[in-house]
């Protein structure tokens, strides 16, 4: 078991000005009266156009973000670097329906994956499909429901996402395609594998996500591995326990059909596990991206490593935390010598929020996160202070 309590490394890249202001941000995340009303205040402003930026930047858009361009991000990649902890520049712009904002966001994604093909602190490229289609194309992609002009839309979708993968590979840099609604995910899920079947044949270029709180994912897992056999290619998995919880199971109660959450955390967790434990008995065919913030599943993929002798930095497995939380996870990873990276979002602020909307309430209802990390704050702060009145 490796123990994730040393704040001296999980800090180590932190000012005491750092901490300070992580300090105030978990300490106003934990909770969840003002998470809402903070909430419903922004929304509002982006609403109306009231200027935010000047209240946001400095403070939670400082702390979860890289900065508002690639190239402002320079400085967290090579911090980051430093300690042995690598980074994923994610373009965190939600998905808008109008054309420009499509090809925007498609321009942005090449530059990132161009970039990330020419720095080595820079192991993957990442995209949401929800910023390449409307939402209304993959619900009726994934139901098979297009009408003649949706057709053409879902055609263009996937030509965009052809593009892309195709520019991983020629970067020779693997691109993570994060999980969706699960409304959008059977066409997405679609669309992954016939990019694996091209582009996966050396290796894994081409990495799905599972969100491990749904009930059919680790059959997925298993049915995914079975093609992958028959049709000689490799898959790239990318694991999360999942961020649309609430949302999924109301909507499912609403519409009447079986919720795809599991009934309880626990599920999830024996899932997820067993997910991993699945990958690495199959390590010749699949890759693993390790995306969690649970100390114990770290734990127990670095086990299962050493139970089957796999070297620490075997290139088929990475651990990844979200930038801004975990660093007791991901710096203790990269001091022992695993090949770990953070997500890093990145774009201009007003189009970041619902991102960083989301951190805040995701650190509000994941039971024990914000105090995990408030307490490790503390802690080193109260070591640094101690450091110095002994000098």
């Amino acid at each position: 078991m490796i123990a994730f309590n040393d704040t001296k490394i999980a800090f180590i890249s932190k000012t005491d000005y750092e901490l300070k202001r992580a300090k105030f941000l978990f300490s106003t995340i934990s909770s969840p009266t003002l998470v809402n009303i903070s909430t419903k205040m922004v929304n509002t402003a982006l609403a109306i156009h009231f200027p935010i930026t000047w209240a946001v930047k400095p403070t939670i858009y400082a702390h979860f973000c890289g900065g508002l361009t690639i190239d402002d991000c320079n400085k967290a990649v090579e911090l980051l670097g430093k300690h042995k902890v690598k980074s994923i520049l994610d373009y965190s712009v939600e998905g808008k329906d109008n054309i420009e904002d499509i090809n925007n966001a498609l321009k942005e994604t090449l530059y990132a994956i161009k970039n990330a093909g020419e720095n080595i602190d820079i192991p993957f490229a990442v995209f949401k499909p929800t910023a390449f289609t409307r939402h209304e194309i993959l619900i009726k992609m994934s139901e098979n429901n297009l009408s003649a002009s949706e057709k053409k839309e879902a055609d263009d979708f996937v030509e965009r996402i052809d593009i892309l993968c195709k520019a991983a590979f020629d970067n020779n840099i693997p691109i993570l395609i994060d999980a969706e609604d699960y409304a959008f995910q059977i066409a997405i899920d679609q669309i992954v594998e016939l990019m694996m079947q091209k582009y996966n044949k050396e290796k894994a270029i081409v990495f799905n996500t599972l969100q491990m709180y749904r009930w059919d994912r680790l059959e997925f897992l298993k049915e995914a591995y079975k093609k992958a056999e028959n049709e000689n290619y490799f898959l790239g998995m990318k694991f999360v326990r999942g961020a649309y919880m609430e949302k999924e199971r109301a909507k499912a109660q609403a519409e009447s059909y079986k919720s795809p959450i599991q009934e309880t955390k626990d599920d999830t967790d024996r899932d997820y596990n067993a997910a991993l434990k699945f990958c690495i008995e199959h390590l010749d065919k699949i890759s693993i991206f390790n995306g969690t913030h649970n100390e114990l599943s770290n734990s127990y993929l670095a086990e299962l490593m050493e139970e089957k002798g796999i070297a620490k930095n075997d290139d088929r497995i990475w651990f990844s935390q979200l930038f801004g939380m975990s660093d007791n996870i991901s710096f203790k990873l990269g001091e022992l010598g695993y090949n770990v990276a953070k997500y890093v979002p990145y774009g201009p602020v007003k189009h970041v929020m619902p991102y960083l909307l989301r951190r805040a309430q995701e650190n509000t209802s994941v039971k024990g996160q914000t105090g995990r990390e408030l307490n490790l704050i503390l802690l080193e702060q109260k070591r640094r202070s101690s450091e110095k009145n002994n000098l």
